[in-house]
């Protein structure tokens, strides 16, 4: 009998808790259709491009080794299309010998274009095999060098997300946050304090994981380490901004958690780990309403291309926008606690 009231007891917490049960039973299915989509999308065909005056034959051999061709009318053009991203590498054949030029920054595409140029030139029995130089990287170049920085992102983002709302809830649920607004203070200055508060220790953090990575691990660098220090802290930021947001709508730890298949795991699938051009259109535009996608992309920018402020300014920008927006989001969610 004891057992079976404690059980009865049980599950009726549960169903007395629908946001509990909309974890259990919803997410997991949420996410695995998530997953299909992402991993069942589209083939992605290398885009080649042919500088010069290539042999008549090798745009079609390409093309049947499954390469997305586009012809140049020069090197130049193909070097500038190549570094806008618009191609993964061009082949030119100067002197007659053939010549690759890899984008470089992604080592799985890298490969990806050598394995299929290897199959469409022999296909056409060249005398030679193509020299290869790269525009970003090395061939000594690792997979953990290529999604390193989104790791970085990722790992900054979603601890300083958990920290800032566990500790955000214990405020309001130890009455801290109450007596504090039963004082003149405005909810503007309460939520500048905070982000104050919690932004010095996620700005120690963003330099812990950057130095941790790039000096001791080894990552990839090829930018300026300040860059790095200003994109982390901003994706620190924007974490901290909607982990006090959501906080506001949890009751206990374990409530905060559950936003975390909901929020955190969704942004993973569209950081850069995965190939968003493998994806279908209409699922790669949800990109654009996932910070760390616009993290991850200057992260990649700076560390594996070295691009300057031209390069992560829209990125900056954009992250700035979401931590600015989270931000009055708080103000207005501490309405409930107290009209001013």
């Amino acid at each position: 009998m004891r057992i079976r009231a404690l059980a009865i007891r049980i599950v009726r917490q549960f169903l007395r808790d629908k946001r509990t049960l909309a974890l259990l039973f919803l997410a997991p299915l949420l996410i695995l259709g998530l997953m299909k989509l992402v991993f069942n999308g589209n083939a992605v065909e290398p885009a080649i491009g042919l500088a010069g005056a290539p042999p008549a034959a090798i745009e079609r051999q390409l093309e049947q080794a499954g390469a997305d061709v586009a012809v140049y009318d020069g090197r130049e053009a193909a070097e500038d299309a190549l570094r806008d991203r618009k191609l993964d590498a061009y082949l030119t054949f100067e002197g007659g010998a053939p010549a690759l030029r890899l984008e470089g920054s992604d080592p799985s595409v890298n490969k990806s274009v050598l394995l299929l140029l290897q199959r469409a030139l022999s296909a056409g029995s060249p005398s030679a095999q193509p020299a290869v130089t790269y525009l970003h990287g090395s061939a000594d170049m690792a997979s953990f060098d290529s999604f390193g920085p989104v790791l970085i992102g990722f790992f900054s983002f979603f601890f300083v997300f958990m920290l800032a709302g566990v500790s955000f809830l214990r405020e309001r649920t130890s009455g801290t946050l109450e007596r504090l607004l039963a004082t003149p203070i405005r909810r503007s200055e309460v939520v500048l304090g905070y982000l104050a508060g919690f932004g010095l220790f996620t700005l120690l953090q963003a330099a812990l994981i950057a130095w941790f990575s790039i000096d001791v691990l080894g990552l990839y660098m090829d930018g300026s380490i300040g860059y790095v220090l200003l994109l982390n802290l901003l994706l620190s930021l924007t974490a901290l901004t909607l982990g006090t947001l959501l906080s506001s709508f949890a009751s206990n730890e374990f409530q905060i958690i559950q936003f975390i298949p909901l929020v955190v795991v969704p942004q993973v699938f569209f950081s850069g780990l995965f190939n968003l051009d493998a994806m279908t259109p209409w699922l790669q535009h949800l990109s654009r309403i996932m910070p760390l996608y616009y993290g991850a992309d200057a992260m990649r920018n700076i560390m594996i291309r070295g691009e300057g402020w031209s390069g992560i300014a829209a990125d900056v920008w954009a992250l700035a926008a979401f931590s600015a927006a989270f931000a009055l989001l708080n103000v207005v969610a501490l309405k409930k606690h107290r009209a001013i």
